[in-house]
């Protein structure tokens, strides 16, 4: 695919510090993933009058915090590295390209700096929410594992859709983009107005197509919610203690939390992939040391 140099010239130039800050997010998030099943066996110590689930619940939440601490530090010096680099060597290398497309592609690499500082994090987060859950939820109740997975089938038919037409919206709009400086050097308010009205139509298009996904998501977790929570409330032949009860109810919320984060993950995927359209970097490339060759789409 078009650009896919510019995530394998990355990650090899910068592989030990990704490497580093993807491993304090997995263990951050499994001390958050684990956080309710601790917090669910505090409570029913408590009720027991002993502290020992208590003292487990603390080190879990201590854990996340010095963890969650280390990795923002961390990630913002990686990742302004990463851009700066990559900004500067597309600008030094090419002034004699199209300058309207040279900026267009600035702001372009700024947000695939974004995606892999942010969005990658949300697409962990969610696959920790979603598969973590189903795992944990098992040892509560296998029939709302059941419901999870049959929950699946319409989340991927409908993201499917949603993502095809993604992809061809951010398209549109970003083809608009690239031609912002020449429209502003023009300095024919006719045009300008022109220009910023079709940037307007297409963001107004990616935003109702976000508002109806938003919509079919939220009554797929609506539906989610009732049924599990019917479904454990009727449990034949087990108690549930108030522990697990508070263990159940949360994890469900950490599934459909992960499924909410579903659409978002689609249509920055159909952005990231336009702009790898746009800004291609040849194999033999690399970004801290070596010039940086960047082709523009």
């Amino acid at each position: 695919m078009p650009g896919k140099w510019v995530i394998q010239t990355i990650v090899k130039q910068y592989k030990y510090k990704l490497l580093i800050t993807y491993a304090l997010f997995a263990v951050e998030m499994l001390g958050l993933l684990m956080r309710p099943y601790f917090l669910g066996e505090a409570v029913n110590d408590l009720i027991k009058g002993s502290y020992n689930g208590l003292f487990y619940l603390a080190g879990a939440h201590l854990l996340w915090v010095i963890t969650g601490t280390i990795r923002h530090r961390y990630d913002s010096r990686t990742y302004s590295e990463i851009y700066t680099s990559l900004v500067v060597k597309l600008m030094s290398k090419h002034k004699q390209k199209d300058l309207s497309k040279l900026s267009a592609h600035s702001t372009l690499s700024r947000e695939f700096i974004d995606f892999l500082e942010f969005d990658l994090n949300y697409i962990i987060e969610a696959a920790y929410n979603i598969v973590g859950s189903m795992i944990l939820l098992f040892f509560y109740d296998t029939q709302v594992v059941l419901l999870c997975l049959l929950m699946l089938i319409p989340v991927t038919i409908t993201s499917y859709i949603y993502g095809k037409r993604m992809r061809r919206l951010n398209k549109f709009k970003n083809d608009e983009l690239e031609q912002q400086i020449n429209v502003l050097a023009t300095r024919n308010p006719l045009r300008i107005n022109e220009h910023y009205n079709k940037l307007r139509k297409w963001q107004i298009k990616i935003s109702d197509q976000e508002a109806w996904n938003f919509g079919v998501m939220e009554l797929l977790v609506m539906a989610i919610i009732t049924v599990s929570l019917l479904t454990v409330s009727s449990v034949n032949g087990k108690t549930l203690q108030a522990g697990d009860m508070i263990g159940i109810y949360t994890y469900i919320l950490k599934f459909v939390s992960g499924l909410d984060t579903v659409p978002y993950m689609i249509q920055r995927l159909a952005t990231l992939k336009d702009i790898l359209h746009r800004v291609e970097l040849n194999t033999e490339d690399e970004i801290g040391t070596e010039p940086l060759v960047v082709t523009a789409a």
